[in-house]
């Protein structure tokens, strides 16, 4: 009988155990597979909004027209400038009050929210011209401000920083529990099959012919433990991407995405070889008594 077939039988023997052990490993790779989603997207926006050739620049209250007009024809003829659009004050309150009617806002006057001219820039130094372009209109006496996703990146560049510590120490969490809930499963189940053990031993058999099956059981704990996680965190993505604002998602730049296939298969495979990581190094010690 080999291997696969001993730890076959083992397992639907001892399946209620294994069932036990498999939940519990899902719910420490939820929690890990959940962390590196979130820190997944943040990096999507944050790379999205770093080479964003986005600018929005604010006009000044007194601004006439003729002047609004001067600047959006220098903005079409300046090289890279793909888009230049004026938003007038009744514009863009109506569109902050769009999806929603907010008290206080909705009692400011129109004079409240300034008129801007909304403009975007292509090419692969996007980002460098935006910088350029920027500080040319700051200089202009009739723009009150202007505003890019540079700050933002910043900001969200120390969050991805925080959230990459985070997940980094959930991981060795995620390890060690993973290790010690396979372990203890294991020995409960070599405790089950002593008789079996004793009789393979008795025979001639090696600690390693003793071992393998068990080995393979923990792989199959592990690997399946984070594969149901995958599949659980896939369930609760699609149901909040189904609720997912488009407003959002056009001011975020992107909209969430799930974990790419070559994570989701690592994590598989790192629940595998925890999982016989932890049933070879439990089964050593007590194999040799």
């Amino acid at each position: 009988m080999t291997p696969l077939d001993r730890a076959w039988r083992g397992g639907r023997n001892d399946w209620r155990l294994h069932v036990l052990s498999i939940f519990s490993v899902s719910v420490a790779f939820v929690c890990l597979a959940a962390a590196m989603l979130v820190v997944f997207n943040v990096q999507g926006v944050r790379s999205r909004w770093a080479s964003s050739g986005r600018a929005s620049v604010y006009l000044d209250p007194a601004v006439t027209e003729e002047q609004v007009r001067t600047v959006e024809r220098a903005l079409r003829a300046t090289a890279g400038v793909t888009g230049v659009r004026f938003v007038s004050s009744a514009d863009a309150r109506r569109e902050l009050l769009t999806g929603g009617v907010d008290e206080v806002l909705a009692a400011l006057p129109v004079e409240a929210f300034p008129a801007s001219l909304e403009v975007d820039l292509a090419g692969d130094d996007a980002a460098a011209r935006l910088d350029t372009v920027s500080g040319q209109l700051a200089a202009l006496p009739m723009v009150d401000r202007v505003e890019t996703y540079g700050a933002w990146s910043q900001r969200l560049g120390s969050l991805l920083t925080g959230g990459i510590t985070a997940a980094a120490i959930l991981a060795i969490i995620v390890l060690a529990a993973v290790v010690s809930v396979v372990s203890s499963t294991i020995r409960l189940a070599l405790q089950r099959r002593r008789i079996e053990v004793e009789v393979l031993k008795l025979v001639g058999a090696t600690d390693g012919y003793v071992r393998r099956p068990f080995v393979i059981e923990g792989a199959a704990q592990g690997a399946i433990g984070a594969a149901l996680a995958v599949v659980l965190l896939a369930v609760l993505y699609g149901i909040v991407r189904s609720h997912f604002d488009a407003t959002l998602g056009a001011l975020l730049g992107m909209t969430p995405t799930f974990l790419p296939f070559l994570a989701q298969l690592g994590m598989v495979g790192l629940g595998a070889l925890l999982g016989a990581g932890a049933a070879f190094l439990s089964l050593r010690r007590l194999l040799s008594i």
